[in-house]
C-alpha cells in the first residue's frame, strides 16, 4: 500500500505531525481508514459539511479553506485528525494530487478557447506519433492513442487526472496533449501538471450558464497562462481572435516565449492562402520567413489554423518544425469533427461535426460552403440543461449561413424537448428556411432525403457522442451511424 507524509505532499498542518496518509479523496464517500479528505468550497454544499462522515469513515487529515474550518471546528478540535488550512485549497489539492502519484509525461502541452481544443490536441498527438514518439491526448474524447483511457469529463479531476498521467508514463507515454475547458481551469484541476507550452484558440460565447459572465469565462481560461504554464513555458496563440491578442500581451509582460499563429502581417505561423475541394484542401503557410505548402485531409478552412496552433505547440515543446511540417498531409479527422459520415449514390455528402454554440455552428457552416456545390443543409440543435441564451443565437448563425436548416432535439436531458426547440426556433429570423424534426433520426433521415447531386448536409451537435442523454437515461445514438443508416435505406443499400 502507497503511503505518504504530508511534508511529502507538501503539506504543513495546524500542528505538527509525522501521519503518514494512505489515500486521497475529494468524494466522502471514498474516504477510508488514513485518508486526506479535501473539504473544498462548492456550488452548492461546502465539502466540510462531510468531515464528521469522513472522521467516521477513519480520515487522519482533512484539507480545506477558512469557512471549512469554521463549519467543522467543533468536530475537527476533538477528532485529533490534521488539519491543513489553505486559502485556495482546490489549487493545493491539485497540487497535491501531483504529488501523491509521482509520475507524469516528460513532455506535456495543453490548449483551452471555446472551440478547437479536441482537434488540436488530438493533431499534436497525431504528429508527435508520426514523430516516432509515444504520445496521447486527453479530453472530450477520453484518453485517446498510444494509451487509452475513458473519462467522463474534459478535464477530470485532480485524482482521476493525475491517476491517469502517473498511468500513462508508467505505460511509456512521454508527450501528452490536453484540453484545458474552462471548468477546469475555474476548478484549478490543472494546477500541478507541469505543461512546456499553452495554446489558445478562440474566445466566444459558451458555458455562461457556470461562468455567468463573459469576463469571468475569459478569466478562468486566462488562468492557463497566468497561474498554471510556468514562467519558462511557451504560449501559443491565435491571434486572430481579440482575446488572443490579450493573451499574447500578457504573455509578453511576462517574459514568456511565443508563437503566434493566424492570417495577420507578423504572425509567426500564418497562413497565405487555403484552396479548397470535396475531400480536403491546399495550405500555403509561412514560419520565419519561409514559405511551405501541404496538403491536408481536412475538411473546413478553420482547420488550418487548428493544424498550425497544433504544430506550435510541437515546435514549442522542442520538436524540429520541417519535420513537424511534414508530418502535415497524413493528418486524420479528428472523430466528430467535421467528420465525413456518408455520401449518396447522386454524390452528395454527409458530415458530422461537435459545434453546439452560435459561433462554432457559423465556423463550421461557412467552413464547409467551399467543399459544397450545391446547396447546404444543416441540422442544429441545443443541449438541455445548458445555457440557454445561446439557443436562438444558434438558429440564427444556422440560417444566415445554410441554404436549408432542421431543428431537432440534441441532449434534452431534464428539460422538454419542445421548449428547447422553441427557444432554437425563436432565433431563425429571416435567412434560409428552417423546419422543425423533434425526434434526431427522423431529422437526420429528412435531411438525407433532401440531398441532390452536389449537395451537402452536416449535421451538428454531438460530433463524437454515441448516446443521447433524455432525462436519466443515456440512449445509443450515434450521429455517423444514424446518417450511414440513412444513406443506405435511401439508396436502396440495405
Amino acid at each position: 500500500m502507497m503511503t505518504r507524509t504530508l511534508s511529502e505532499l507538501g503539506l504543513t498542518p495546524l500542528a505538527p505531525s509525522q501521519r503518514t496518509i494512505t489515500g486521497i479523496a475529494l468524494d466522502s464517500r471514498k474516504v477510508k481508514p488514513g485518508f486526506l479528505f479535501a473539504a473544498l468550497p462548492g456550488s452548492t454544499v461546502h465539502g466540510a459539511t462531510f468531515i464528521d462522515q469522513v472522521i467516521q469513515a477513519g480520515a487522519s487529515a482533512i484539507l480545506t479553506d477558512r469557512t471549512g474550518y469554521d463549519l467543522g471546528r467543533a468536530v475537527l478540535d476533538a477528532s485529533g485528525v490534521d488539519v491543513i488550512l489553505a486559502q485556495d485549497p482546490r489549487a493545493v489539492f491539485s497540487s497535491t494530487a501531483a504529488l501523491w502519484f509521482g509520475g507524469m509525461p516528460k513532455t506535456i502541452v495543453a490548449v483551452t478557447g471555446t472551440n478547437g481544443k479536441t482537434s488540436v490536441s488530438n493533431f499534436c498527438r497525431q504528429i508527435w506519433t508520426e514523430l516516432e514518439h509515444e504520445a496521447i491526448n486527453i479530453g472530450t474524447t477520453g484518453v485517446e492513442g498510444a494509451w487509452t483511457y475513458p473519462l467522463a469529463h474534459t478535464t477530470p479531476d485532480p485524482i482521476t487526472l493525475h491517476n491517469v498521467l502517473a498511468q500513462a508514463a508508467e505505460a511509456g507515454i512521454t508527450h501528452a496533449a490536453m484540453e484545458a475547458s474552462s471548468h477546469g481551469l475555474d476548478q484549478k484541476r490543472l494546477d500541478g501538471v507541469r505543461i512546456k507550452a499553452a495554446g489558445f484558440t478562440n474566445f466566444t460565447q459558451d458555458h455562461l450558464d457556470y461562468h455567468e459572465t463573459f469576463d469571468a469565462y475569459f478569466d478562468a481560461k486566462a488562468g492557463l497562462f497566468d497561474r498554471v504554464l510556468p514562467d519558462d513555458g511557451w504560449v501559443v496563440i491565435n491571434v486572430d481572435d481579440p482575446k488572443g491578442e490579450t493573451l499574447l500581451d500578457r504573455a509578453k509582460q511576462r517574459g514568456q516565449n511565443s508563437i503566434s499563429v493566424g492570417t495577420r502581417d507578423g504572425a509567426d505561423l500564418r497562413i497565405l492562402r487555403q484552396s479548397f475541394h470535396q475531400t480536403g484542401q491546399t495550405l500555403r503557410f509561412e514560419w520565419l520567413g519561409k514559405t511551405h505548402q501541404k496538403e491536408l485531409n481536412l475538411i473546413g478552412g478553420f482547420q488550418a489554423e487548428n493544424v498550425l496552433l497544433a504544430c506550435g505547440l510541437v515546435i514549442a515543446s522542442g520538436a524540429d518544425a520541417d519535420h513537424v511540417f511534414d508530418t502535415l498531409p497524413h493528418l486524420e479527422t479528428v472523430r466528430g469533427r467535421m467528420q465525413f459520415a456518408a455520401k449518396r449514390e447522386n454524390g452528395a455528402s454527409v458530415f458530422v461535426d461537435y459545434a453546439h454554440t452560435p459561433d462554432a455552428i457559423e465556423t463550421a457552416l461557412s467552413a464547409f460552403r467551399p467543399h459544397v456545390m450545391g446547396k447546404l443543409v444543416a441540422i442544429i440543435g441545443a443541449g438541455g440543461d445548458r445555457d440557454k441564451t445561446k439557443r436562438p443565437l444558434m438558429a440564427q448563425a444556422a440560417v444566415q449561413a445554410a441554404d436549408f436548416v432542421i431543428v431537432t432535439d440534441d441532449n434534452p436531458r431534464s428539460e422538454n424537448p419542445a421548449d428547447i426547440r422553441a427557444m432554437v426556433m425563436a432565433g431563425a429570423v429571416g435567412g434560409a428556411p428552417i423546419l422543425e424534426v423533434g425526434d434526431r433520426a427522423e431529422a437526420i433521415l429528412r435531411a438525407v432525403d433532401m440531398l441532390e447531386e452536389g449537395d451537402g448536409l452536416i449535421v451538428t451537435g454531438k460530433g463524437h457522442e454515441t448516446g443521447q442523454i433524455v432525462g436519466d437515461d443515456v440512449l445509443p445514438f450515434d450521429d455517423v451511424e444514424q446518417a450511414s443508416m440513412a444513406v443506405a435505406a435511401l439508396d436502396g443499400i440495405l
